[in-house]
């Protein structure tokens, strides 16, 4: 099993915050997670943290409102950072992250709010996307994809790649690393599997920021999807949702290539294990990354959600725990789904977490 990511408190500078206002109102009073139309309940939730749920969460509030039209949340996408920060200093009622909190910060999350609850909410493949005139995809093992990002392989036709890609036309075009320039999570979760499936081939710090020199670096998702988009020879890495015409690499997996799905993103989760000592309600997972699990894809982002088992307004804790339920229940999945492309959590781990969510507030 792969080491714990390191993680690094980071307030980065705050992106513009889109907020977004749809209302929501009601408790859910089924373990399914389903709200309660008619329940009564009124008020405001603010949350912020990772980008990568923006998609997810626009789908959530929308729905979320049209069931609740008494309440009101708010999120502000500024980042996984940003996101731990606000949560921790209490400056915001729940937040999202893509790197669970550790250390000091999960430390302080505790004392904030007595008993924490993080659970994952949001789960998307991570695609390894590439511009290459005349491919589509290619199959990659994670030391070629490892050999690529650390600047050692250095053209399209490299023996390396033509190994896994007999039936392909490879040219000998210079291959140009796309990265994040920005602190992100979807950087952490992508270093992390290089780190962990290859890593004689990678030898840097698990972190949110980039490693390498050189290559080439864009800012956001969509700064790193237009820099593929505009050379040829480019390849980065990218929420899948976000990958539409590029070629994307098929993932070396024990003895098969794996192309990105919901299905062998989310069946990663489920081989994974869950780490231990972090509390009654933090279901924050050690990622199998070096998984050998036949169907599996495991470049995959776990966003977490994060709340308190306590809060000083015990109103403010009941709409926490009745947004949480709708975001686990199969309804709230499957409007993550649809709007990003992301993998609805299964129906053994919403058992599994159900318990944390019941506890969001319980304390107040």
């Amino acid at each position: 099993m792969q080491r714990s990511i390191v993680r690094r408190t980071a307030a980065g500078a705050a992106a513009a915050a889109l907020t977004l206002v749809l209302g929501a109102c009601g408790a859910a009073n089924e373990s399914s997670g389903s709200a309660d139309e008619g329940s009564g309940l009124s008020g405001t939730l603010d949350g912020a943290g990772a980008s990568s749920q923006e998609a997810a969460q626009q789908a959530w509030r929308a729905a979320f409102s049209e069931k609740h039209p008494d309440v009101t949340v708010n999120y502000s996408p500024i980042g996984s950072g940003g996101g731990r920060e606000r949560f921790v200093n209490g400056a915001s009622d729940f937040g999202g992250t893509d790197a669970a909190l550790e250390g000091e910060e999960l430390k302080a999350a505790k004392e904030r709010c007595g008993s924490l609850v993080e659970v994952p909410v949001y789960v998307s493949p991570v695609a390894v996307a590439f511009n290459l005139d005349g491919v589509d995809e290619l199959k990659l093992t994670p030391q070629t994809i490892a050999g690529i990002f650390n600047q050692e392989i250095t053209n399209w036709d490299a023996e390396a790649i033509k190994r896994s890609n007999p039936d392909v036309d490879l040219p000998s075009t210079p291959i140009t690393p796309v990265n994040r320039s920005d602190e992100s999570g979807t950087t952490e979760n992508f270093v992390d599997y290089l780190s962990t499936a290859a890593p004689d081939a990678w030898p840097h710090e698990v972190s949110g920021n980039w490693p390498v020199s050189g290559g080439e670096a864009a800012k956001g998702t969509s700064g790193v999807k237009s820099a593929i988009n505009a050379g040829n020879g480019t390849i980065g890495y990218l929420d899948a949702s976000q990958a539409g015409d590029l070629g994307t690499v098929a993932v070396g997996v024990g003895d098969e290539f794996v192309s990105y799905s919901p299905e062998a993103a989310a069946k990663v989760v489920e081989v994974s294990e869950r780490k231990e000592g972090q509390g009654e309600h933090v279901f924050a997972y050690d990622l199998a990354r070096d998984t050998t699990e036949s169907g599996t894809y495991p470049i995959v982002l776990v966003s977490y959600g994060m709340a308190c088992g306590s809060y000083d307004d015990a109103e403010t804790g009941e709409l926490v725990r009745s947004y949480f339920q709708y975001l686990l229940s199969e309804e709230g999945q499957q409007a993550a789904a649809d709007a990003a492309g992301s993998a609805p959590i299964s129906d053994g781990l919403r058992q599994k977490l159900q318990p944390a969510v019941e506890a969001i507030g319980a304390s107040s």
